[in-house]
Parts: C-alpha cells; structure tokens; sequence
C-alpha cells in the first residue's frame, strides 16, 4: 500500500504494517514501532500511520474565525528563516518545535498538531478533580509550576489552573541518568541549603514541583525528566523489585557517585526567563574549571561524544553522564572512562560488537574487562548502536532558544 504525502512529493510512501526500528517520526518526533509510512527511495522519511493521515485543513476553537493548514515548520529553517521565527512557536503551549503544525498565515497563528488534539476534559495524577479545557486566549499563572501561560486547564471548584505539559506529569517516572525512580515533590520539602540544581539539564530548579529522589538527593525540572532522550519508559514495580536485591539496594556510594563526583557548580547567572544557568562547574575528566561558551568555532567537537557541537545542550549533556551506571544485563557496575582501557589499537563495543572510536568516552565493567558505548548502556535503545535523527538534532538545536516557560 502506497501514499503520496505532501511533504515528500518525490516518492510515495510505502506502509509498513510492524515497525520496528523505533527511529523518530517525521510528524511528531516520536519514536515509530507499529503501524508507519516511509520512503523506500529514501530511506528515510518515516512516519506513524496516524501521523501520515492527520488532516490538512482543520476548523479548531483556539482559532474560530479561519481554518488553519498542516505545514511542516522545518522546511523554513533554511530557506526563509523570517517565516521560521514567525512560525516554530506554538501559541498555545508557548513552545518552539519541529513537529507538524497547523497554521494561520493571515494571523500568525500556530498550533502544534498535539497541542490541537488536547481531549476538552481530562483527569490527572496531580490533581482530584476533571479538569477542563478553556480554548480562549487567556493569560494565567500555572498553579502547579509557577510559570506564566495561557489557554489552560481549570478546575472550577478549587480555583485551580495548570498548564497541559504540567497536568500530563505521571507522580513517579524513571530517567535513564538515575538508577531510582523520581517522585513529584513540593520544592520546599528539598531541603538544600540553595534552591536544587536540575542533574539532567545543569539549571536551577524554579518551579514549585520538581522530580526528586530523596534517598540520592537528586533533583530534575519536570519538563527535563519527560524529554522522550531521557524518560526511561519501564515497569516501575518491576524496578523496585530489583532494587530490593542485595548487589544495588547496600551499595549508597554507587548511587550518589553523580551528585559528588561528577559534576560541581561554580558560577551561574541569570538567564532571559530569571532561570539561573551554569556558566562554569568543575567535572572529574578535566584538571581546570570548564565554562559555558557560545562562541564555537566551526567543526570543533565534544571531547566526551565525539560529535560537532550545535549548541551548549551537547555540552550539559555529556558533562552530566554518570560516572557509575548499571546495565539490566550485566551483573557489575559500569564506570564511566574518556581514556582506552588498553594500547591494542582496536576498540569495539561488548554490546552492539560495533567499533569504538578511542577518543570517546565509555563506560567500562574492569572486573569483566567489558566497555561498551555509553549509549548502549544509556540509551532509549540499549540494544543497538544509538544515533540521533536530522529532526531531534534541529529540535535540539532551538531548545537553548526557547527556554521561556509557560
């Protein structure tokens, strides 16, 4: 079964109807495993069925008085850059994003495609009651984070307003960088002599509900813990089960290695949004003090992944790896190392059995004279060989730059 998409006009899409790669929509930026679409000319191109068959023209009530067209917001980036800022930004959840949009030209209107698919009455973990959907442009101070936005979800009984990112947060949820589940908590039950610092992100906590585990004292904004590169999808009782056993429920040092070894704070400083940002830390792979810079020369890459920097995201990314992390298929430790563990001159990954590059960083079981890549241990897919897709690169590319909260 084939379909000519809009999008792609040089060739049709073939239906594949068991998907498993897991790479990311094209639509969506999610991850594809099931029913999808994509370009066999190609090899790329991939969509979920549903994302392929959305709608062109939609009638939507954030937007009465004209209908708004799918377009997809990444083919301005490089050919007219004045649309591209006028458009990336969803007037709805207040977002930049390179997934499908639906637009109004005559008014500068966008919407996210998910942000237009939110259900007019929803029930939440982080609050009692139905909440509702108010598809009116009306500005509000989110009574769960603390941020300004608009359009919320309303509780008539309690006066209570939230955001729909902050209504869609679960009370637990495991991150990949951290071996325990993180709970909801109030900001003010983090006893710190400062307000905490987001281990995933390197930034000050701000919002009155963070995650938080406190048996590590490790801390993460909500919206950080839920990037799909860092929500570790996984039964939770089943991880509770094995944290029960005596190889990683005694060993405490293991699992606080992160917070006191790592990486340090030195110096931070006010971001456009009042969000304090790291500008220098200390890490364990390097004798000086590093700093954040925006100024990169052309092709200079991360000593940590080997890979050209776009943005300091890379940077925060890499400087945050924990330097001791489990794999659920080994029996050891890992550690985290940025030099060869031998002069053979050959390297290859214990886990995916691809070759290594000796400049980057791994992690290594000494015991079992086991490296692997630190995305086959870390990464969505712990399985394979990792990389990132031409659309999550672009998305993370404009994170930096949209940092306003909502």
């Amino acid at each position: 079964m084939e379909l000519q998409h809009w999008g792609h006009w040089q060739h049709p899409l073939v239906f594949n109807e068991d998907e498993r790669s897991g790479d990311d929509c094209y639509g969506c930026l999610e991850p594809v495993f099931g029913p999808s679409y994509s370009c066999n000319e190609c090899r790329d191109y991939l969509h979920h069925k549903s994302c392929v068959e959305l709608p062109i023209g939609l009638h939507h009530p954030s937007h009465p008085n004209h209908p708004l067209i799918l377009f997809d917001i990444s083919t301005f980036l490089n050919e007219n850059r004045e649309e591209y800022d006028k458009f990336s930004k969803c007037n709805v959840c207040g977002e930049k994003s390179y997934e499908y949009s639906y637009c109004c030209y005559r008014c500068n209107f966008n919407i996210h495609f998910k942000c237009s698919c939110l259900s007019l009455t929803i029930q939440t973990e982080v609050h009692d009651h139905q909440l509702t959907r108010i598809w009116k442009l009306l500005k509000f101070t989110c009574d769960f984070c603390g941020k300004k936005g608009n359009l919320p979800y309303l509780c008539a009984q309690c006066d209570f307003g939230i955001h729909s990112r902050c209504a869609a947060c679960p009370r637990r949820l495991k991150v990949y960088r951290h071996n325990h589940p993180l709970h909801l908590t109030p900001s003010l039950e983090v006893h710190q002599s400062d307000s905490p610092i987001c281990r995933l992100c390197v930034r000050k906590v701000d919002t009155h509900w963070l995650y938080y585990c406190s048996r590590c004292n490790f801390a993460a904004h909500l919206y950080c813990a839920m990037l799909s590169w860092n929500w570790e999808h996984i039964n939770l009782q089943e991880l509770k089960g094995e944290q029960s056993t005596e190889s990683k429920s005694e060993d405490t040092e293991l699992h606080q290695s992160f917070d006191s070894e790592i990486c340090k704070v030195i110096k931070t400083t006010l971001g456009e949004d009042e969000t304090e940002i790291a500008t220098e830390i200390k890490h364990f792979s390097h004798k000086h003090d590093l700093k954040l810079t925006y100024e990169i020369p052309n092709n200079t890459k991360c000593n940590g992944c080997v890979q050209s920097i776009l943005s300091p995201f890379y940077d925060f990314k890499c400087a945050t790896l924990p330097q001791t992390t489990w794999y659920n298929q080994h029996e050891h430790p890992f550690t985290l190392r940025y030099t060869p563990e031998d002069d053979s001159g050959e390297y290859y990954c214990e886990i995916c059995e691809e070759e290594r590059d000796p400049k980057q960083w791994f992690y290594y079981c000494a015991e079992c004279s086991f490296p692997a890549h630190r995305d086959c241990i870390l990464g969505k897919k712990p399985n394979v060989k990792h990389h990132i897709s031409f659309m999550t690169v672009l998305y993370l590319r404009e994170k930096e730059e949209s940092q306003e909260q909502v």
